[in-house]
């Protein structure tokens, strides 16, 4: 540090301004504004949990034909998928033919043998109806007699195969699995935010990220769900975001890198204008309306952008206080900022601990120490400092009330003083 004239109190030095250009110390003011902050993140493309259906036996049944026999097919709501043999399905049908006849041949009869039968007929559909017989099958074998050996099981959404655990000639008991399904016209992007990016992140929060199989190309979601939990291994938070896959391009295990960008305001909450006068799904975030009303997926009411910690009208707050990123000297548990004093004759410098708040891309958010308009060091911080520890004065080195000693004079160590432990930032 090029020396300039020495005095000022304690903590402040003065310097010639031959000093400060040599030095190049530049300043700039403290201020208010909504800092832009950008959270990125890695993660992977993956099933949406709530878009897949098993196809399990309902029965204990002998698989005869598979018209889907390998994983990874496309196929349509109500695609035809098996066809099984089944004892147990003949009997039911059985069951179900005589119940008919029997309410056919006490038409007449007393009411209560009528009614016993009736209940008898009621009970063979609705078993034949959870067996996954339609109501035109059922009626078919009401009226004509005729059962089906086998049953045709159909595909109960569209999707991609994603399990196919039996063969052709398989016996399966009940509750096995047959097939699973897929649903990828909506998938999830699963993420991993550090705890110091928590604070950033809101429900409904547009997510951008881009693909390696796409180069170039930026894909764009909603967050669903933030992990209340932080991971004790890798001290992060999961985050998931809901993506539109309507063309299928993006597929499960895809490697991904996402951005959000966010402004932030004093209070902690995140600043979107776009969401002004906004309601959203708590369960589906790309459920967006313009007024209260209900989802259109799950049916739950929609919340205002407000409650889910947004500010919608900058105008009805202020702006936090806010310094350049590279004015804050840190070590440790301790935030030192060197200021410009203003109307000295000689340019003046003070060393002042401030509280700083969250670091939001190029600014930290000031929580006390420092008053607007007021001018920090952000370049040529720490020859400042150096400077301070020559002239024996405190610097970023030395807490409060420590004593001066340009860092080489020390307090002479006595046998029966204590030696505290070092922390390091």
């Amino acid at each position: 540090m090029v020396e300039g004239p020495a005095g000022g109190g304690e903590r402040t030095l003065v310097l010639s301004e031959a000093a400060v250009t040599l030095g190049e110390i530049q300043t700039a003011p403290v201020a208010r504004l909504f800092p832009a902050a950008q959270v990125r993140m890695v993660g992977r493309v993956d099933f949406d949990e709530t878009r897949r259906a098993m196809i399990a036996a309902r029965f204990p049944a002998r698989v005869d034909t598979l018209y889907v026999n390998y994983t990874g097919v496309g196929v349509e709501k109500g695609h035809p998928l098996a066809e099984v043999y089944s004892p147990e399905l003949i009997a039911a049908q059985e069951e179900l033919r005589q119940a008919a006849a029997a309410v056919k041949a006490v038409s007449e009869g007393s009411a209560m043998v009528l009614e016993s039968t009736r209940a008898t007929l009621r009970a063979a559909r609705e078993k034949l109806r959870l067996w996954g017989l339609t109501g035109e099958q059922i009626g078919a074998i009401e009226d004509s007699g005729q059962m089906q050996e086998r049953l045709t099981i159909h595909a109960p959404i569209g999707g991609i195969v994603v399990n196919k655990p039996v063969v052709e000639g398989m016996y399966v008991q009940t509750g096995e699995a047959i097939y699973e399904i897929a649903d990828l016209s909506l998938v999830w992007v699963r993420l991993e935010a550090f705890e110091s990016q928590v604070s950033m992140l809101r429900f409904g929060q547009v997510v951008v990220f881009t693909t390696e199989a796409y180069p170039g190309e930026e894909f764009r979601g909603r967050i669903a769900f933030i992990d209340p939990v932080v991971s004790p291994e890798m001290r992060t938070v999961k985050v998931r975001v809901n993506v539109p896959n309507a063309d299928g391009r993006l597929k499960p295990g895809m490697f991904v890198r996402s951005v959000v960008r966010a402004r932030l305001a004093g209070d902690g909450r995140i600043v979107a204008d776009e969401m002004a006068g906004r309601w959203i799904s708590p369960m589906h975030p790309e459920i967006i309306k313009d007024q209260p009303g209900t989802c259109d997926v799950c049916g739950m009411a929609l919340v205002s952008a407000e409650e889910l910690g947004y500010v919608t009208d900058v105008s009805a707050i202020d702006p936090p206080l806010v310094i350049p990123a590279t004015a804050a000297l840190i070590t440790g548990r301790r935030a030192v900022v060197y200021v410009r004093l203003a109307g000295k004759d000689a340019p003046t410098f003070e060393g002042r601990e401030v509280a700083l708040g969250q670091r939001a891309g190029d600014w930290y958010l000031v929580r006390e120490g420092l008053r607007e308009g007021e001018e920090v060091v952000v370049h040529g911080a720490f020859k400042i400092d150096s400077a301070m520890q020559i002239a024996a004065k405190p610097s970023m080195m030395s807490g409060e009330g420590a004593a001066a000693g340009g860092g080489h004079a020390h307090a002479p160590l006595r046998h029966s003083q204590h030696i505290d432990r070092i922390s390091l930032p």
